[in-house]
């Protein structure tokens, strides 16, 4: 009953987490400009409103999600994503257009920022030169070449699939490859073109040829907010300093921004306040690994952390045991249970939390949270199974003739006895949820995971180990306590042998 009581007030501290207050909540997809614009939205309404921001959430996809069910309010947006991937209309319909298609759905488009960043593909300049290419259609007369493509082009009705059978491209689908990690490919010869976006800043530190679009298949790719309609209403003072970001950020002002994020070492908050610099940004020195382990938020996402961690666990724990009991003293069942819990482990983790936003209706803490508890249940149902149907039989016969009733048998005697087995199945069981929480983060409820997914898409290596090293070093702190407490057990276990 204690369990249960802890385990109650755990999960209501985390369903009043987004309740706390009305707050703006700003997010921002998976890659560089995303993460500028986003930071850029949360400084414009700083003193305005309550603000939550929630950056790399994901491609466009799981972003929309989160806007249609209110996890978040308002997102950086191109008015081709919007038109083609969104709405799935064809053309270049203007922002009203645009608003009244997202009007039944809740939602408007507005403030259109003042830059265009379009999709489209590139080489490198020499071996463009080398094989005459310029425009897309001359990629038919050489079937040869290797694409490196960013699995959101893959998978877009206006990325790969569209221009392909536009332009009769003779390439097999390749497979999905980083956006941040495609630079250093093609950079070494390992690609020969990639998806780029057209303020990308690295298109001139790697000498690339941006591949004309001569049959114009890509749509104008105008940079919008994409807002839930009753944000104006919530946050007057906050909606009207967005709406001042109305025409400010041109071409050079976004190019400048990634640049200072991907070139020059800069944070992303750091690179959105060059919006009001004319100033060139300046490399910044070399980064200390300790500098960006210890950074600001180092403590907000240890503790999102060891939230997903021991909630989840803490649930699992508490199906998990009756589970495995129920697998032991029920023949019949534990086929089913045994094979149930293990067919969950099998399930691809992004594509389980795919599933859990689709049936929660929202991103964030609860998906992530039922995932971490389904991969946790495997480790904790076998092993209480294997620690019950190792009891000797002596003992059970023992306790039966000590006239102790079934309950007594399984809580004085099978229970204490299989214990060691128990610990060992939930030690395991924490262990590889620390591991599996960091890809949390890909649907914005955050940990260390957050700072790997910065890290892939700035290809920065101190961000990605700012984040991965913390979720090793807890992954092992949970094991070596595990083994003291087990230790501990065991030494007390010898020093009152009452069982």
């Amino acid at each position: 009953m204690k369990a249960a009581g802890a385990l109650a007030a755990l999960l209501a501290v985390v369903v009043a987490l987004p309740a706390q207050a009305d707050a703006l909540r700003i997010g921002s997809k998976r890659f560089t400009e995303s993460y500028i614009l986003g930071e850029v939205l949360r400084r414009a309404v700083d003193g305005m409103a309550p603000v939550e921001y929630r950056p790399g959430l994901g491609n466009t996809g799981v972003v929309f999600a989160a806007l249609k069910s209110g996890a978040i309010d308002i997102y950086p947006e191109y008015t081709g994503t919007i038109a083609r991937e969104i709405l799935r209309i064809d053309g270049s319909p203007d922002l009203r257009g645009l608003g009244d298609a997202l009007a039944p759905q809740g939602l408007g488009v507005a403030v259109r920022l003042g830059f265009s960043d379009g999709y489209a593909l590139a080489m490198r300049e020499d071996r463009a030169a080398a094989l005459g290419i310029r425009s897309l259609s001359d990629l038919a007369a050489h079937p040869g070449l290797k694409l490196g493509l960013s699995p959101e082009f893959i998978g877009r009705a206006d990325g790969w699939p569209g221009l392909k059978a536009a332009y009769r491209l003779p390439y097999a689908t390749p497979s999905g490859l980083d956006h941040g990690l495609a630079y250093e490919a093609i950079a070494t010869g390992r690609i020969d073109a990639m998806d780029v976006y057209s303020t990308d800043a690295k298109i001139g530190r790697y000498g690339l040829r941006v591949i004309e679009d001569d049959r114009k298949f890509f749509p104008r790719y105008e940079a919008v907010l994409l807002y839930r309609l009753d944000v104006p209403r919530r946050f007057p003072g906050a909606w009207r300093a967005l709406q001042a970001l109305e025409g400010r950020i041109d071409e050079r002002a976004m190019v400048r921004m990634n640049a200072a994020a991907e070139l020059d070492g800069r944070s992303f908050a750091e690179a959105a306040t060059l919006l009001n610099s004319a100033d060139a940004p300046q490399r910044a020195g070399e980064r200390r690994f300790l500098d960006a382990l210890f950074g600001p938020d180092f403590w907000r996402l240890t503790g999102e952390h060891l939230l997903l961690v021991f909630v989840s666990l803490a649930a699992s724990v508490a199906a998990g045991v009756p589970l495995g009991v129920a697998a032991a003293k029920l023949p019949r069942a534990s086929r089913w249970i045994l094979g149930a819990v293990g067919v969950i482990q099998t399930i691809p983790s992004l594509a389980l939390l795919a599933f859990l936003i689709a049936l929660v209706g929202t991103i964030g803490t609860w998906p992530a949270l039922i995932a971490l508890f389904l991969y946790g249940l495997l480790p904790i149902v076998r092993n209480t199974y294997a620690g019950l149907a190792g009891v000797g039989r002596g003992m059970r016969q023992a306790a039966l003739a000590l006239g102790l009733a079934p309950r007594d048998r399984l809580w004085r005697v099978e229970i204490p006895l299989a214990l060691p087995s128990i610990l060992a199945g939930i030690k395991t069981s924490a262990v590889i949820n620390v591991g599996t929480a960091t890809i949390a983060a890909f649907i914005g409820a955050g940990g260390y995971g957050e700072r790997i997914a910065a890290g892939l898409a700035l290809n920065d290596n101190v961000t990605l180990l700012s984040g991965a090293i913390p979720a090793a070093a807890l992954a092992l702190l949970v094991q070596s306590a595990f083994e003291l407490g087990e230790s501990r057990f065991g030494w007390m276990a010898r020093a009152n042998p009452q069982h």
